[in-house]
């Protein structure tokens, strides 16, 4: 079994010596520095690289420079899809986002983690556990989300948040660590003014 399909599978996997995975870093980084030079008004240039990083992407993609991302390939997002500046993405496994999402300035979403054991951890062997975020989530600034997390739909991530559980659907949730503050209701409709 090849260190990637280990990954995929959920098992500690060299991270950091082996040949494929180096390349395939290497490989997704110059990409990311590409993108990352692009002007901002040459979104024909941004789209055709993302089209590169990225595994799948649907329609209305907004990724703001600087983005990062380990292999690219492993994430696939849905549409309208928009990350501010500074958004990294390590995706030893799969990361999935739904339609609809925001993502605000410095989030970092890792399904990276490195064993406990100190011996196998100089070896480079890590874990990588997938992240999946639901339809129409919204992300503060300052958000980490951990290995293994799922957001459900309709969710809020209030800014600086560390998610390292799931959060269900339909919430405001907040804190280090990330929890449920409370249900979306109706009444959130009128929060601020309308203009009519």
């Amino acid at each position: 079994m090849t260190e990637r399909e280990k990954a995929q599978k959920g098992y500690l996997y060299d991270a950091n010596y082996d040949p494929e995975i180096i390349e395939e870093e290497t490989r997704c980084a110059d990409l990311c520095y590409e993108f990352n030079q692009c002007r901002p008004s040459d979104t024909k240039k941004q789209k055709e690289l993302l089209t590169k990083i990225l595994g799948s992407m649907k329609e209305n993609p907004v990724i703001t420079a600087p983005f990062y991302c380990d292999y690219g390939f492993n994430i696939s997002i849905g549409k309208n899809f928009y990350t501010n500046h500074n958004v990294t993405i390590l995706d030893g496994a799969k990361v999935t986002f739904g339609d609809n999402v925001f993502i605000a300035p410095n989030c970092v979403f890792s399904t990276a983690g490195h064993a406990i054991d100190s011996e196998q951890r100089s070896r480079g062997l890590e874990i990588a556990l997938p992240i999946t975020v639901g339809d129409n989530v919204w992300i503060g600034t300052n958000v980490s989300v951990l290995p293994g997390v799922t957001i459900g739909n309709n969710t809020i991530i209030g800014a600086g948040s560390v998610v390292n559980k799931n959060i269900p659907e339909g919430v405001i949730a907040a804190g280090n660590p990330c929890k449920v503050i409370r249900k979306i209701t109706e009444e959130d409709k009128k929060k601020y003014p309308v203009w009519e």
